[in-house]
């Protein structure tokens, strides 16, 4: 995979306030020098959009770029500014002409074509915690549940993957039981009926999100027909994102898998 290396100051806002907080306590750094290194207001108007620079504090990550809607030039304005911060850049629903603009400013900008994301990467290697299990029903759902696997990856969440485990062939995921018994969370994807969160929600006991997917033949309307299902359910301890919202549900993931003393915004 690529990675970005951003030069310069590369803290995130959240470790920067830190170490300026910690030089303070040091006696490295006077109240006014803290306060001047501080100054700058906790979003930037760009006009179209106003870039949130304290959602770092608040969420322990970046503000996320949603492409559709958004012109080209837009997005590499918002990319530009979150990587001047210091802050890795994801961009959802991105495509290749996305991508393609923002290469030419970062050169090694990620593109994953399957999951439509374009990632910018402030370090070569983070060291990934906790265990996020991501579950699909088939082979179709890999687009959204790759959505879900990255951008949990890119929260700093240890991701496995178990791909095409439906319930149409249930010893599949019986096989693979122990993986379900060890995640901390478990993000399960599955259009058609949409029964798959239902059985995992009987086998493990970590919290299961839900994503029901636009897979399906005729009546499956879209994805609603999972996504009735999957609301409906009678296990216990599943919670359920809106249809094909694979970025949801791994964002929520990477928020439980975070260890205790990471909770709560930035560390």
């Amino acid at each position: 995979m690529m990675t970005i290396i951003v030069k310069g100051t590369v803290e995130m806002p959240g470790y920067k306030f830190r170490q300026i907080l910690e030089q303070v306590h040091a006696g490295c750094l006077s109240v006014d020098q803290a306060l001047e290194q501080m100054r700058s207001k906790p979003y930037e108007d760009l006009g179209f959009a106003k870039v949130d620079h304290h959602r770092f504090l608040q969420k322990g990550f970046p503000e996320v770029i949603y492409c559709p809607g958004k012109t080209v030039s837009q997005i590499v304005k918002i990319a530009r500014q979150l990587a001047k911060a210091g802050a890795p850049v994801l961009a959802t629903r991105a495509e290749p002409a996305v991508y393609d603009a923002l290469r030419d400013e970062f050169p090694r900008a990620e593109y994953h074509r399957e999951a439509r994301l374009v990632m910018i990467r402030v370090e070569e290697s983070v060291p990934l915690v906790g265990n996020i299990g991501v579950v699909t029903a088939g082979t179709a759902d890999l687009p959204v549940a790759e959505e879900a696997a990255l951008t949990a990856e890119l929260m700093g969440g240890r991701v496995t993957r178990l791909y095409d485990v439906g319930v149409a062939g249930l010893h599949r995921l019986i096989d693979n039981l122990e993986l379900l018994l060890q995640a901390r969370v478990l993000v399960v994807v599955a259009g058609m009926e949409g029964a798959l969160p239902s059985v995992v929600g009987g086998l493990a006991s970590c919290p299961i999100i839900a994503v029901p997917t636009s897979v399906g033949y005729g009546a499956h309307f879209g994805g609603l027909a999972s996504l009735l299902t999957m609301l409906n359910s009678c296990a216990p301890g599943v919670a359920v994102v809106n249809i094909d919202n694979g970025f949801g549900a791994g964002y929520i993931a990477a928020l439980i898998n975070r260890p205790d003393d990471q909770r709560g915004g930035a560390t």
